[in-house]
């Protein structure tokens, strides 16, 4: 229906910008009191904004002071009052701005978020920000008491597909998550309450922590890590000069070490923060390899609000892979058949999605080690990556 595209952002005249929409189209009804303005398109538009058309129908009456209609089902969505085309896409462009757009890197791949406090915030898929509403907009409210659809992760869906099979890579049907970890908004709250008591010097730092395991097995674990740490920028696109060992993630990796019986989600994205790495990927990279021992099973339950905090976007995701595949790999190649089981416990704690952890075991990549070592470790991953499209296939049935 839409008599062309337009670039999402129409500051930007690049015609081959990547984010496009249909036109806006108005389609004036009525006559005298009765008289409104219909909106054919506005589903086709929203899509390409991916929010629900109620939205944008319901800004447009805000910033009007008009009444609004909409009938889902027959896909109308109205604005009492006659309203030119031109005058309804400068209000769609302010809509853009104040609820798509990232506030951090203008991108509109983002998603709407609303807090345990009723705040909205916009999740960019991007850079992986978290950027504020103004919730004095008159349209905040709306969105609060008509939430949008949550985007599905995996987890609950194909847990339950094809009528609640157990799980073929956890017969005993526990969720690695755990109904007892800790909430991104839990995680958040106990920051800011240890965070205060939380330094360098602090008794933690100062105590003399032992390893549950034998001096040469402990000496033998920091070299490995020493190794994977100076490789760590390889690949890497934060910048060069980050593999030194006064680089912070090198501080992070050693600090992960040496802290390691007092270790907690908490204290260590406090010392991420502090070191001003807890929003970068590579930093989940180190800390794959650096945090995770032999029970590694045992262990991501513990940490998954850690990562469930740290990962916030699928390159976040790609730097966890690339630690894993170092872990098993170079670190713990006897503990390769467990891949599937870790997998599955990143899966279900909503760490990693379906559609990058499929991505990422069907392709080789050198960018985090050598190609015969992601070979074998996505080898191992086959379990689980097919477990994944076969419970794809029961829920689309």
């Amino acid at each position: 229906m839409a008599s062309g595209l337009v670039n999402i952002r129409r500051d930007v005249d690049d015609k081959f910008y990547r984010y496009r929409m249909p036109i806006l189209l108005t389609k004036i009804e009525g006559k005298g009191n009765g008289i409104k303005t219909v909106i054919p398109n506005m589903s086709d538009v929203s899509r390409a904004l991916s929010r629900p058309p109620t939205y944008p129908t319901k800004f447009f009456g805000c910033e009007l002071g008009a009444q609004t209609t909409f009938d889902e089902k027959n896909d109308r969505y109205i604005v009492n009052g006659a309203h030119d085309a031109a005058r309804l896409r400068e209000l769609l462009d302010a809509f853009i701005d104040k609820f798509v757009l990232c506030k951090t890197c203008k991108n509109p791949e983002t998603d709407l978020v609303i807090t345990k406090t009723e705040t909205i915030l916009r999740n960019c898929k991007a850079c992986g920000e978290h950027t504020d509403i103004d919730m004095r907009h008159k349209l905040t409210t709306f969105i609060v008491k008509n939430p949008p659809p949550k985007t599905k992760k995996g987890k609950k869906g194909h847990a339950d597909a094809g009528g609640g099979d157990a799980n073929p890579l956890n017969p005993d049907g526990g969720d690695a998550g755990g109904d007892d970890a800790e909430s991104d908004d839990e995680l958040t709250r106990k920051i800011k309450a240890e965070a205060a008591d939380l330094t360098t010097e602090t008794a933690l730092a100062g105590e003399d922590w032992s390893e549950d395991t034998s001096p040469e097995a402990v000496k033998a674990r920091i070299k490995a890590l020493e190794g994977t740490l100076a490789a760590a920028s390889l690949g890497d696109d934060d910048g060069s000069g980050e593999d030194d060992a006064d680089s912070p993630y090198s501080v992070l990796g050693r600090w992960v070490e040496e802290n390691r019986a007092g270790n907690t989600s908490v204290s260590i994205y406090v010392k991420a923060q502090e070191l001003g790495i807890e929003k970068k990927h590579k930093a989940v990279l180190v800390l794959v390899q650096a945090l995770f021992t032999d029970d590694i099973l045992d262990e991501i339950p513990k940490f998954a609000p850690l990562f469930a905090k740290m990962v916030t976007s699928e390159k976040h995701q790609k730097a966890l892979f690339g630690g894993i595949e170092r872990f098993f790999g170079y670190a713990h190649p006897d503990l390769i058949a467990q891949v599937p089981k870790v997998l599955m416990a990143l899966y279900q704690a909503d760490i990693i999605e379906e559609e990058v952890v499929t991505n990422w075991g069907t392709h080789v990549s050198k960018k985090y080690v050598d190609k015969d070592t992601s070979k074998r470790v996505r080898k191992a991953s086959e379990p689980f990556v097919k477990w994944l499209g076969e419970a794809e296939d029961s829920d689309e049935e």
